[in-house]
């Protein structure tokens, strides 16, 4: 076998114990309420900041 090969006999017979009591409960932890931003800036704003980031970011590369 070459490199990134696998041995599909390998892939047979996978059994997994699952139950639904160990399974997590993704609305336990919902969050109702209000989320406040210590900035004035509009949403193009913000908009504008990430591009300048993610290009200096680029520069950097």
């Amino acid at each position: 076998m070459g490199f990134g090969s696998y041995d599909e006999s390998e892939q047979n017979d996978q059994n997994v114990d699952t139950s639904e009591d160990d399974a997590v409960d993704v609305h336990k932890s919902e969050f109702e309420g209000n989320v406040d931003f210590d900035t004035e800036a509009t949403t193009e704003e913000l908009v504008d900041k990430l591009g300048d980031i993610k290009e200096a970011d680029e520069d950097e590369d």
